[in-house]
């Protein structure tokens, strides 16, 4: 099945090619690549696989110093002129402790299994994510990307299951900026078509060998919100909103748009897969690399995702130095991403283009491709173009 290209007038506008008017590509990134995973992994220098655990927890010992003195300057200075720069910060600041949790998660943090789990509950439990309930879940996205009926992360919704959503619903998942801020629901609920929480322990989510581990990190989650109550009952309601409150909710923001553009987004549609299509590799190869500017290395470069999604377990910083070896083998399957300026600004174009057109995939076919909801108000394609050269 070819791609539709999302940016030509030749498509009819839902993802799907129109015999005889479907403007034909150079390259079919759901074709099966001429490469194994081995491959990718023997192109690696090999130091890219070993895990310093004195150098992860300096970053987490640097954001933790810069969250502080963020938090010391806003409480000293308590100025409306600058708690907005505050909040933005200290919420990009939040986005950065959990990329280190996550790290934790994936066990690139080091090859302790203890340092891991501990620092991994310390760092999610402090942004109020339950560590080992969204471990087990993104283990789930890993091995499963790019399958729409086994992902876990803004997986495609069947034409079936989006037609039964109520109008409520598609004006929350497809309406800026709603649904970037869509993670503490899916925590609690997991995403339209899904069932399960991750802080209950007997949630689908779980095997029964995974109970006491979910419980644990609920416990820490609950006594994380605990404080956050105390705090707000000693120092009052709105000093801790200022703080805390806004902040977590630029933290959730940059973890929806951030994780929504690696899997959507891309100039020209993906594939998705089903049944024997699908394979680790194929899956993991519709993953896209983003540029965030002077935030990738705020991040600890999560934008250089396709090798993270391959490769879990590679440390983040050697991420970039991996990648430009891997592009040897990958070929056209590595999408370059678009340069940033200082800032990402240029991503929001493709963020909204792709919320206006990117709805439900068919419910049968093997290779699939995103489809749009003609009432559905659509982000015209050019000016997400405009707009993106223009950043």
């Amino acid at each position: 099945m070819s791609p539709p290209n999302s940016m030509s007038p030749t498509t009819n506008g839902n993802g799907v090619a129109m015999n005889g008017a479907k403007k034909q590509l150079d390259f079919d990134p759901s074709a099966a690549p001429p490469f194994k995973i081995a491959d990718i992994r023997a192109a690696i220098p090999p130091h890219c696989w070993v895990k310093n655990p004195w150098r992860s927890l300096s970053y987490v010992l640097r954001d933790l110093l810069v969250i502080l003195s963020f938090a010391v300057a806003a409480a000293k200075l308590d100025s409306w002129t600058f708690w907005p720069l505050y909040w933005v910060a200290q919420g990009t600041m939040f986005w950065a402790v959990f990329v280190l949790g996550h790290d934790c998660g994936h066990g690139s943090f080091s090859d302790s299994w203890l340092l891991n789990n501990v620092m991994g509950h310390i760092l999610h439990s402090s942004i109020l994510v339950p560590y080992r309930g969204w471990r087990i879940s993104h283990k789930t996205h890993h091995q499963n990307h790019g399958n729409v009926e086994k992902d876990e992360s803004w997986v495609p919704l069947p034409e079936k299951v989006y037609k039964s959503l109520d109008t409520s619903t598609k004006f929350m998942r497809f309406t800026i900026p709603l649904p970037m801020f869509a993670y503490p629901i899916y925590l609690w609920t997991r995403s339209p078509g899904k069932k399960g929480s991750h802080f209950n322990p007997y949630s689908d989510l779980f095997a029964p060998n995974e109970r006491a581990a979910v419980l644990i990190s609920t416990l820490c989650w609950t006594a994380m919100a605990l404080l956050l109550c105390y705090s707000s009952f000693i120092y009052g309601f709105a000093p801790v909103l200022k703080i805390y409150g806004v902040p977590y909710l630029i933290f959730v923001a940059w973890l929806d748009m951030v994780t929504y553009l690696h899997h959507h987004g891309y100039e020209q549609k993906l594939p998705w897969y089903r049944g024997k299509e699908w394979s680790y590799l194929r899956g993991g190869l519709t993953i896209v690399d983003r540029d965030y500017g002077v935030i990738n290395n705020i991040h600890h470069d999560i934008g250089t995702h396709v090798i993270h999604h391959l490769f879990p377990q590679m440390p983040h910083y050697h991420l970039v130095e991996a990648t430009q070896a891997a592009k040897r083998v990958l070929g056209k399957y590595y999408r370059e991403p678009k340069k940033s300026g200082p800032f990402p600004f240029h991503l929001f174009g493709y963020l909204v283009r792709s919320l206006g057109e990117d709805h439900y995939v068919s419910d049968t076919g093997d290779v699939v491709f995103y489809q749009s909801d003609p009432h559905i108000p659509k982000f015209r394609t050019s000016s997400a173009t405009t707009k993106s050269k223009s950043s």
